[in-house]
């Protein structure tokens, strides 16, 4: 199988073959076939069948259900929509966000292709202090999931609780429209932050491993090497710089 596997990839001039299994028993399968494990990841996805009250008791309380409270105390102000208005609301927020984590963002256009194609699929959700947008959510529902893809906020109001508060509407609205899960996706083994973050909502996750056939070889591990120093690169950027950037290379790196 393997050798047939390995002619076929030549014949069609393909580097390699991955395999991203959502199941985490495959890897065993995987081992015995000869694929090498390429990635490590966590998978946090909310079934949304108990009520709405037995889903705010299970998450964190410090870190979830008190700044649901906070926010709703604050008197913050949710728009919910897919409007090109929504969108540079979201994309400014988006902005700020990737600048502290020193990376620069997709282009304006990635997000506005994905709102012409996804229609009314795509839901952003926005929270505003005072008339000011101080967060925003992006999330997509295909069938009876919905998916939380991108998450953003101004850190000058992190004390509002505006990102949790929004995850908990997007959550209620999902469950109210007969959506059986929420996903809020996959995260990289070593990102500390967000895999805490995520545990505050689900702490029954899955572990995923990507595998790949054949291993990778010397030039991709030097590709990794690249990026990593891109990384640094982008750290030292002005948010400007930051975002012509990922206009310029965000098709390479991801």
């Amino acid at each position: 199988m393997l050798r047939r596997t390995q002619d076929d990839i030549h014949s069609r001039e393909w580097r390699y073959m991955e395999i991203r299994p959502t199941d985490p028993q495959f890897g065993e399968a995987g081992a015995e076939l000869g694929l090498n494990p390429v990635g490590e990841y966590f998978h946090h996805v909310l079934d949304l069948t108990p009520s709405l009250e037995d889903l705010f008791r299970s998450f964190a309380k410090d870190s979830v259900q008190r700044r649901i409270k906070r926010a709703e105390q604050a008197g913050l102000v949710e728009k919910c929509g897919n409007s090109k208005e929504l969108l540079r609301e979201f994309y400014k927020l988006f902005i700020m966000t990737r600048g502290r984590h020193h990376l620069p963002p997709p282009p304006y256009a990635w997000f506005e292709n994905l709102l012409q194609t996804q229609g009314g699929a795509l839901e952003i959700r926005a929270a505003y202090k005072d008339s000011t947008p101080i967060a925003a959510i992006l999330s997509l529902r295909f069938r009876e999931i919905s998916y939380y893809k991108y998450g953003c906020s101004d850190f000058a109001f992190k004390q509002f609780g505006a990102t949790p508060w929004l995850l908990w509407r997007a959550i209620s609205a999902a469950k109210n429209t007969g959506a059986t899960q929420f996903d809020l996706g996959r995260t990289d083994y070593d990102n500390a932050g967000l895999l805490t973050f995520k545990n505050n909502w689900v702490s029954d996750y899955k572990r995923l491993s990507y595998w790949r056939f054949p291993a990778a070889v010397a030039s991709e591990m030097n590709e990794s090497w690249k990026l990593k120093m891109a990384k640094k690169l982008f750290s030292r950027m002005p948010q400007p710089l930051l975002v012509m950037s990922g206009r310029l290379v965000y098709r390479h790196i991801g």
